[in-house]
Formats: structure tokens, C-alpha cells, sequence
């Protein structure tokens, strides 16, 4: 086993202008490039309201990359406020940290903490407001609300269905056999955890693939000890990488060239990654705490072929399964462009 630290950082193109926070009107996009044959005033001006959690940013970041292949976009960070600041501002009339910011034509948030901000940023300044996940309020308060099929609200107006969450990974046709990729969560409401589970796992899975050399990352949710334990494996072809010391761009980069992804099942943010890469999923077992939307919707992905779990897998082969033809984020994109009238020439 080795232990890897991630440098590299890549810029995404199409018709992205620059992203700016509240903070800071410097040009600083994270998965944007300043295009300077851009008319600003030709752009449809965006703000992400953000909470800190990378699964809420990579949903916004994946809409908005999306959208900037259709359309030339400007868009503006915002931190999350207190629910009861958000609420006051929504139900004065006001949004104070708009005051100096283009005004928008969306509003887009994930996360709960995201609500109130977003419907104060449009009652005061206009806009869209769209929320990437089934709200907890109301979802008429929103102008659209992109969910998990699993979720449980039904199509309407105002609500799409996805397979999975939004994301910024592009289908690949650039895998290699001889790289895979293993993406480990952590215990959740949902599920709990085995370390051992998960290192015996990780062991047959490397082990009987010699010739693969496997990368490995965790995410914010993944024990201490855990990554401590997989930092020690004896597995010459496994590099460990936990997520603090990888780039924004690492887990995309990865999946571009992974002909195979393991994925702990409790993490629906990081399969629907692995499932839009086009690469061959399998899901590592997680003790389940109940039987909920999440492993409801990973039961789903297993009748469909889609992914398979380490209990079906046949450990003489590598797993194969059926090529997902899944960009939940471009469609999204392009259904959102036409509702609002937002395709505009450069």
C-alpha cells in the first residue's frame, strides 16, 4: 500500500465566465475559466448558495458546468446564513448580502440550510430559485426542485426527477483496464459502519487483482482509525489518498480513467458519480441501520444491472456490468434552459 497525495487541478471550459463570492468580487472560480470573448452582459448570472458540505457543492457545481455548455453564465458564491437570519430577511423583504451583486436570473442551493437564503435572495432581488433535493418546506415555495427519484415527491411543473444527484463528472471513454478506484464514505443516519467489514473487503477486491493498480479515497464521513488502517494494508498495488489531501478535481480525474469503481453503499453521491463516469461500479456492503430511501434506491441500481454488490460478485473476474448511459446533470441543465428562457447567444 502507498500512500498518495493528490496535486494535479483541472479548469472546465464551456461558456463559464467566472465565479465570484460574496466576499471576494475577485474572479476566483473553482471549476470555472475566465473566457474573456464573453459579453458579461450577455450572461445568465447565477448564485450558488453553498453550505460547506462537498456533496451540496459538487451537486451546484455539476448544474452549473451544465448549464455553461448551453449557455454563457456568471455566477457568485454565498455562504449559508442562519435559518432564522434567512427567515427574517425573507419575510422583511430584504437579502443585505446581495446588495453589491448582479442581479440574478438563478438562485441555486443544496441543503436544507440553503432554503430560507434562497427564497430571501428572490423575494428582494428576482431570479429563479431552484433547489437541488427534496425540500423541507413546501416545494411550490420553489420555482424548481431537481430530487432523487428515491426521494419520494412525484413529477410536476416545478419538479424533475433524477436517477441519482447532480454532479460534475463527464461520461468517459478514456478508462483502463489496469486502473480502478475505491470511493469510501462513512456511518450515516442511515447506515452504520465495520471497519473489519470494509478491510476485508478492500483486501479480496485488490488482492485478487493484481495487475490493477487501485487508488483510494475517503470522505469527511470516514473514521479516523479506518484510514489509519488502510494506510498499513500490505497491498503493493493500492495507493491510499484521503480526502484532505486531495483537489476539487481529484475524484473526476480519477473516474475518467477507472475502468472499475468500488463504492460503499452509503454514499449516493459518490455511486452517481461512478455511474456517470460509465465505468463498472460494484458497491462494498455497509450495515444498513434501516431500510430506507437510500437502500431502496441502491436496490433499485442492483435489479437494473446497473451496479454490483461484493455479495453477488464473482471474485475470479473483474466486475462487468451494463454501461450506463447517465448525464443527469446535462439533462437537467437543458430541461431548466428551456423552462426559463435562459439560452442566450454569446
Amino acid at each position: 500500500m502507498q500512500i498518495g497525495e493528490s496535486t494535479g487541478h483541472s479548469r472546465a471550459g464551456g461558456n463559464l465566465v467566472t465565479t465570484r463570492s460574496r466576499m471576494d468580487p475577485r474572479p476566483c472560480g473553482d471549476d470555472a475559466s475566465l473566457r474573456r470573448d464573453v459579453n458579461p452582459a450577455s450572461c445568465t448570472v447565477i448564485w450558488r448558495f453553498h453550505d460547506d458540505k462537498s456533496g451540496h457543492i459538487n451537486q451546484t457545481r455539476g448544474l452549473v458546468k451544465a448549464i455553461a455548455e448551453i449557455t454563457p453564465v456568471e455566477t457568485f458564491d454565498l455562504p449559508c446564513f442562519s435559518r432564522r437570519q434567512s427567515c427574517l430577511w425573507w419575510l422583511g423583504n430584504q437579502f443585505p448580502p446581495g446588495e453589491n451583486l448582479k442581479r440574478p436570473d438563478l438562485i441555486l442551493g443544496a441543503g436544507h440550510a440553503t432554503h430560507f437564503a434562497l427564497l430571501a435572495a428572490r423575494r428582494h432581488n428576482g431570479g429563479k430559485a431552484v433547489v437541488l433535493m427534496k425540500p423541507s418546506l413546501p416545494h411550490w415555495l420553489f420555482d424548481l426542485c431537481i430530487v432523487p427519484d428515491q426521494d419520494g415527491l412525484e413529477k410536476s411543473e416545478n419538479v424533475i426527477l433524477t436517477r441519482g444527484v447532480l454532479n460534475v463528472v463527464n461520461p468517459s471513454r478514456s478508462q483502463q483496464q489496469e486502473r480502478g478506484l475505491i470511493l469510501i464514505g462513512g456511518p450515516s443516519s442511515a447506515h452504520g459502519w465495520d471497519n473489519p467489514s470494509i478491510i476485508n473487503q478492500i483486501g479480496a477486491i485488490v488482492s485478487n487483482q493484481p495487475d490493477v493498480n487501485w487508488h483510494l479515497t475517503t470522505s469527511r464521513r470516514t473514521p479516523a482509525d479506518l484510514v489509519m488502517l488502510l494506510e498499513h494494508l500490505p497491498l503493493p498495488n493500492l495507493t491510499v489518498v484521503p480526502h484532505t489531501s486531495t483537489s476539487l478535481n481529484w475524484v473526476p480525474e480519477q473516474l475518467t480513467h477507472s475502468s472499475q469503481v468500488w463504492v460503499s453503499e452509503d454514499s449516493v453521491s459518490m455511486v452517481s458519480e461512478a455511474l456517470t463516469s460509465g465505468a463498472s461500479v460494484g458497491l462494498l456492503e455497509v450495515p444498513e441501520n434501516y431500510e430506507g430511501r437510500v437502500s431502496q434506491g441502491v436496490q433499485k441500481l442492483r435489479d437494473l444491472g446497473w451496479v454490483t454488490h461484493f455479495t453477488d460478485w464473482d471474485r475470479t473476474r473483474p466486475i462487468s456490468t451494463t454501461r450506463v448511459n447517465l448525464n443527469e446533470a446535462q439533462r437537467c441543465a437543458t430541461l431548466l434552459c428551456n423552462k426559463f428562457d435562459l439560452v442566450r447567444t454569446v
